[in-house]
């Protein structure tokens, strides 16, 4: 029989409960012990005493659940680093050091330099680091990705995406950490949709536009409107514009500060044709210029834990880095991106009061704005950022130009 792979998952609350239910009730493709849980908050994790019974500890620190495990001989094949943001790199780089591989959920970490303490930490233990962007390990993202570097629909030229989720109060009280620059203690977060609930969908345009499967394109400038209806130190609607250093367009769009959810839905403009996506179980179709078409599934239809499948047979095979499709290296522009958002734009812009609507009360508390949702849809139509388009209260931030890597 196969010696079980085992796994620590670093955050049992929030996202990291999905990889709980994953690890305890779904059906893996090889054999999982989950050797413990690490929250410093375990009140968080709704099965905790389920946990107890089934003899897993929890721990307060990764650190302290090495330290124990290691008094009993107990290796770790795998942590999953399901914690805050500002844990990420800390995390990674203490299991990488205790020869573990990581699936690190995204984004890779708040800053570039801590993307880049990582990936040096990757490189000395010989492990692997896997970056929880799911859409990156489906099946049809990768057969759609090979289409575009194999030039099936010619050159791309734009590529742009739309999100908009309502979050009410709630989503901003869950922890001391939401809408934040840093944590209480100074810790660089930067928690936004675009480097959080949404960032996914810029992800994956620059994903798509990498050279090879685990690369991404680089970001040659953004420009970023930003703007805020909660009381925040970030933002909650974003309108951004990046070129990267393909001269591609990439135009991305989301917002919190909306009464329906939309998307996220894409369009991809090539010289042969244009792939779409309009949400949903709807599949992603590529429509050709001389009325050929081809379909690829639903990002919605596609198992939500393939990227654990894929971590847990890389360790079970003996294989590493080569076979990950989305790492450090991949999630790195996301990161840049980021950083050059909040550089463009240091201060988000609030809405005008007159537009502001709650509803709910407490915790359920929604605040949205008048039009924005209609107006950011106009955007995705046209190619435009709001200020463009002349929207009475839109204002636009610098653009940021980024340095080539050296050698370039």
């Amino acid at each position: 029989m196969t010696e079980p792979i085992s796994v620590v998952l670093a955050g049992a609350g929030g996202y990291g409960a999905v990889y709980l239910s994953a690890l305890l009730d779904e059906p893996l493709p090889v054999p999982v012990r989950l050797a413990g849980i690490v929250d410093p908050a375990p009140a968080h994790c709704a099965r905790l005493d389920e946990l107890a019974a089934r003899g897993v500890d929890c721990f307060a620190s990764l650190e302290g659940c090495y330290d124990a495990l290691g008094q009993k001989n107990e290796n770790v094949d795998l942590v999953i680093v399901s914690s805050p943001i500002h844990r990420h790199a800390h995390q990674t780089c203490l299991a990488l050091s205790r020869g573990s591989h990581v699936l690190c959920e995204k984004p890779a970490a708040a800053t570039i330099d801590d993307v880049d303490r990582m990936e040096r930490a990757r490189i000395e233990a010989g492990r692997f680091v896997a970056v929880g962007f799911q859409w990156s390990f489906y099946p049809s993202v990768q057969q759609l990705k090979s289409d575009i570097i194999s030039g099936l629909f010619g050159a791309p030229l734009r590529f742009k995406s739309l999100c908009l989720w309502p979050r009410d109060a709630s989503y901003y009280g869950r922890n001391s950490w939401a809408g934040r620059m840093s944590t209480p203690e100074g810790a660089p977060v930067l928690d936004s949709p675009v480097n959080n609930a949404m960032a996914h969908f810029l992800h994956h345009m620059l994903y798509l536009l990498g050279d090879w499967t685990a690369q991404s394109a680089r970001p040659a400038s953004l420009t970023a409107e930003l703007y805020r209806a909660n009381a925040i130190e970030t933002f909650d609607t974003a309108a951004l514009r990046v070129v990267t250093d393909g001269g591609v367009e990439i135009l991305f769009y989301c917002s919190h500060a909306v009464r329906a959810d939309r998307g996220p839905v894409f369009t991809l403009d090539f010289e042969n044709a244009t792939v779409t996506y309009s949400g949903g179980p709807s599949p992603v179709v590529a429509r050709f210029a001389d009325g050929r078409s081809k379909h690829y599934a639903s990002p919605e239809s596609e198992p939500e834990f393939a990227k654990l499948s894929l971590c847990l047979e890389a360790i079970a095979e003996k294989k590493g880095q080569e076979v990950i499709p989305c790492g450090l290296d991949a999630a790195r522009a996301h990161t840049l991106c980021v950083r050059a958002v909040h550089e463009s734009m240091p201060r988000a812009v609030d809405f005008p009061e007159d537009l502001l609507r709650e509803t709910g009360k407490d915790g359920g508390r929604l605040r949205s704005i008048d039009g924005l949702a209609e107006i950011l849809e106009e955007c995705f139509e046209k190619n435009s950022l709001p200020n463009e388009l002349k929207t009475p209260w839109a204002e636009c931030g610098r653009s940021d130009f980024f340095t080539p890597p050296p050698g370039d």
